[in-house]
C-alpha cells in the first residue's frame, strides 16, 4: 500500500508482530503482542473504569482519496477501510486473521478450494444482509479490466482472475461462486497458503451490488455514497477538512465495540498537531523529529516503534510517451550515490527511521533458514559522492548535455518538505549541473500524477499487504498497475512471475530467486532510490486503551479501543 501507500515463507500464514501503541523509553522497534496503550499494561474487564464519553479525537495529514474497496491503493484509505468494513476473516490483535463476515471456512485436501459459511447476522449499514453475492460481485469487479483497478493483481490467487483482468477469459469464469446467500465457494489457481490473510485484506471486502450501481459514479467519494458492514460507519466527511467514524448499530459484533465515535481532522503542520494535543484537543499526535526530545522522558505518553515501510525515490523514465533524462541509468545511478541517507534519517527525519539501501525493508518476513530476508540479501547502492560525480560525468555523455531540469513530486505536508529538500541540496550539490524543481501536491493528487505517469522523479513509500518479500517486489514486474515509471526487464519479470507460480513449492529456491530479483532492481538497472526505512515516534493521552497497530494494512484497529476514566 502507497504510504502517504503479509508469511514468515511462503508456506506459513502471517504472524505478523502486532505492536500496541504502548509507550516506551524512546528505543525504538519496541515490538509487543499486546493492545494496551501505555505501560500499565492491559487492565482486566472488571477493573476498566471506562469514560462516560467513548469518544476520541485524531488527525491525519491527509484527505481520504477513496472509500471505494476496489480502487484504494493507499494506507489511509485502507486504515479507514478497515475500521469501517470488514471482510470474510480480519485481523485480531495479534495479526493473526480470525472469522469475521465468514463464521467459518473449509479447505479441500489439495489446498485449491475453500468453501466459506456467512454469518446470518452480518448486515450493511443499511439494514440489507451481508451475503456472498456481494464478495462475488466485488471481486469480479475488481479483476474486470473494464474497472482498471490499480489492485486487481492482489487477486490473481483465484482462479481465472488473471486472465480476466488481461481480457483473456470472461469476468463470469472467476473462481467465486455464490452457492446460496450464506455459502461462499472460492477455487484457487494452486494452493495458496495464505490464502485466509488475504480475505482480511482491503481488496477482498464485499460490495453491495445494487447500491454501487445505485451511487453510480460518485459511489466511495461522500459518506452517504459509501454502505459499510464493519464496527463504524464514515460520516460527516469535509474534504480536505476531516470526517468522523461513528459506531455502526448494524454491525453484527456491536457489543466488543464501545466507542461512540472517532473524530478526525486534516493537520499538515507538524507543530500545530503538538499543539492541538498539548491543548487536549487531540488524544494522539505523531510527531516529526524536531519535537521528539520534548516528549522523550515522557513515559506515560511517548512512544516509537519501527515499520517494515520503505521510503525511496520513484525514477520515471517515461512521460507523456517521451523518454525523461532518468532513462540513463547512470544518472539513475549518479541520484542514489549521491543522497547521505544517515543524514537524512538520523538529523532530518530524527524519529527512530534508519537508513535503507535495500528496498524490502527489516522486519518484513524470514526465510526457511530463519533469517530476516533484508539482513541475508543486503542489496541496493551505498552513497559516495565521488562516485555519484564520476556516475554524473558518464550521464552527460549519455544525455549528450551537461545541465539537465528534474521536476520532483512530493506530498504537500511539512515532513515531506524537509525531505525535500534535503534530496534537492544533496542532488544539487553533489551533480553539479542538476536543477531540482519540487512540485508539492495533496496526496490525493500526488497519486494521480504518479498514476498518469506526469513527473520525473517522486519520493513515495510503500507498506506491506502481507509478509513477503514480493509485496514489495512485484509492483516494478513491467505490467503492474503499480510499477508507474516505465521500467522493464524480462530477466526481472520472469524471476518475478515465477515466484509466484512455480517456485512456490519450493520455498528455499524462491527465496534466493528473490534476492536475486531486488539485486536486479537496485543494482543491475538502478530502477529506484531506497531512502529509508520510517519509524514513528508519537505521543497518546493515557486514558486512550485498546488501540490495535498491525505491521501489515490496515495499519490501526479501533474494534478494541476505548477510553478510560482520567
Amino acid at each position: 500500500m502507497k504510504k502517504m501507500k503479509k508469511l514468515t515463507a511462503v508456506v506459513a500464514p502471517v504472524l505478523a508482530v502486532s505492536m500496541a501503541l504502548s509507550a516506551c523509553s524512546g528505543s525504538g522497534g519496541d515490538k509487543k503482542t499486546s493492545t494496551t496503550s501505555n505501560n500499565s499494561g492491559e487492565e482486566k474487564k472488571s477493573d476498566i473504569k471506562y469514560a462516560a464519553k467513548q469518544v476520541m479525537n485524531r488527525t491525519e495529514t491527509n484527505e481520504i482519496p477513496t472509500m471505494d474497496v476496489t480502487k484504494n491503493t493507499d494506507t489511509l484509505g485502507s486504515q479507514i477501510l478497515g475500521n469501517t468494513m470488514e471482510g470474510l476473516y480480519r485481523l485480531d490483535k495479534e495479526n493473526k486473521p480470525i472469522p469475521a463476515v465468514a463464521e467459518s471456512s473449509t479447505k479441500s485436501e489439495d489446498g485449491k478450494k475453500y468453501t466459506f459459511k456467512i454469518r446470518k447476522d452480518a448486515k450493511w449499514s443499511n439494514g440489507d444482509p451481508v451475503t456472498a453475492k456481494d464478495f462475488v460481485y466485488a471481486w469480479q469487479r475488481l479483476v474486470d479490466p473494464n474497472t482498471a483497478a490499480e489492485y486487481a493483481f492482489i487477486a490473481y490467487y483465484i482462479k481465472n482472475a488473471e486472465a480476466i483482468n488481461k481480457g483473456k477469459a470472461e469476468v463470469s469464469t472467476l473462481g467465486a461462486k455464490a452457492v446460496d446467500d450464506h455459502t461462499l465457494e472460492v477455487e484457487l489457481e494452486r494452493a495458496t497458503p495464505y490464502f485466509l490473510n488475504l480475505t482480511a485484506f482491503v481488496s477482498y471486502y464485499p460490495l453491495n451490488e445494487k447500491f454501487v450501481k445505485e451511487k453510480g459514479a460518485k459511489f466511495g467519494l461522500e459518506s452517504d455514497t459509501t454502505l459499510y458492514n464493519g464496527p463504524f460507519v464514515l460520516t460527516d466527511w469535509k474534504h480536505e477538512e476531516g470526517w468522523k467514524l461513528k459506531k455502526n448499530d448494524s454491525y453484527w459484533d456491536k457489543k466488543t465495540v464501545k466507542l461512540e465515535e472517532i473524530n478526525y481532522s486534516v493537520v499538515k503542520d507538524a507543530a500545530t498537531r503538538v499543539n492541538l494535543y498539548d491543548s487536549g484537543q487531540i488524544d494522539f499526535a505523531l510527531l516529526s523529529g524536531e519535537f521528539v526530545d520534548k516528549y522523550r522522558n515522557n513515559k506515560e505518553e511517548f512512544g516509537t516503534y519501527s515499520e517494515p515501510s520503505t521510503f525511496y525515490l520513484r525514477l520515471n523514465q517515461k512521460r507523456g510517451g517521451q523518454d525523461t533524462p532518468l532513462k540513463s541509468k547512470k544518472l539513475r545511478e549518479a541520484i542514489a550515490l549521491s543522497v547521505n541517507k544517515k543524514d537524512l534519517a538520523n538529523v532530518i527525519l530524527n524519529d527512530g527511521s534508519k537508513a535503507a539501501d535495500n528496498l524490502v525493508p527489516k522486519g518484513l518476513a524470514a526465510g526457511p533458514d530463519g533469517k530476516d530476508f533484508a539482513e541475508t540479501f543486503k542489496t541496493g547502492l551505498k552513497p559516495d559522492a565521488k562516485k555519484a560525480a564520476a556516475a554524473w560525468e558518464e550521464a552527460k555523455k549519455e544525455l549528450g548535455k551537461d545541465q539537465v531540469t528534474l521536476e520532483f513530486l512530493n506530498y504537500d505536508t511539512s515532513n515531506a518538505k524537509k525531505v525535500g529538500e534535503y534530496v534537492k541540496d544533496q542532488i544539487e550539490k553533489n551533480l553539479k549541473g542538476v536543477t531540482v524543481n519540487i512540485k508539492m501536491q495533496p496526496f490525493k493528487q500526488k497519486l494521480k500524477l504518479e498514476s498518469e505517469q506526469d513527473y520525473d522523479f517522486s519520493y513515495g513509500g510503500w507498506s506491506p499487504d502481507y509478509a513477503d518479500p514480493m509485496t514489495y517486489l512485484d509492483m516494478f514486474e513491467s505490467t503492474n498497475s503499480q510499477n508507474q515509471m516505465s521500467y522493464s526487464n524480462p530477466k526481472y519479470d520472469e524471476i518475478i512471475n515465477k515466484g509466484k507460480t512455480d517456485l512456490m513449492a519450493d520455498a528455499k529456491k524462491r527465496w534466493e530467486e528473490l534476492g536475486k530479483a531486488e539485486k536486479v532492481l537496485l543494482e543491475e538497472d538502478v530502477a529506484l532510490v531506497p531512502l529509508y526505512q520510517s519509524a514513528r515516534s508519537y505521543v497518546m493521552k493515557p486514558t486512550v486503551k485498546g488501540v490495535v497497530k498491525h505491521n501489515i494494512s490496515p495499519e490501526y484497529s479501533f474494534k478494541w479501543a476505548y477510553v478510560t476514566e482520567k
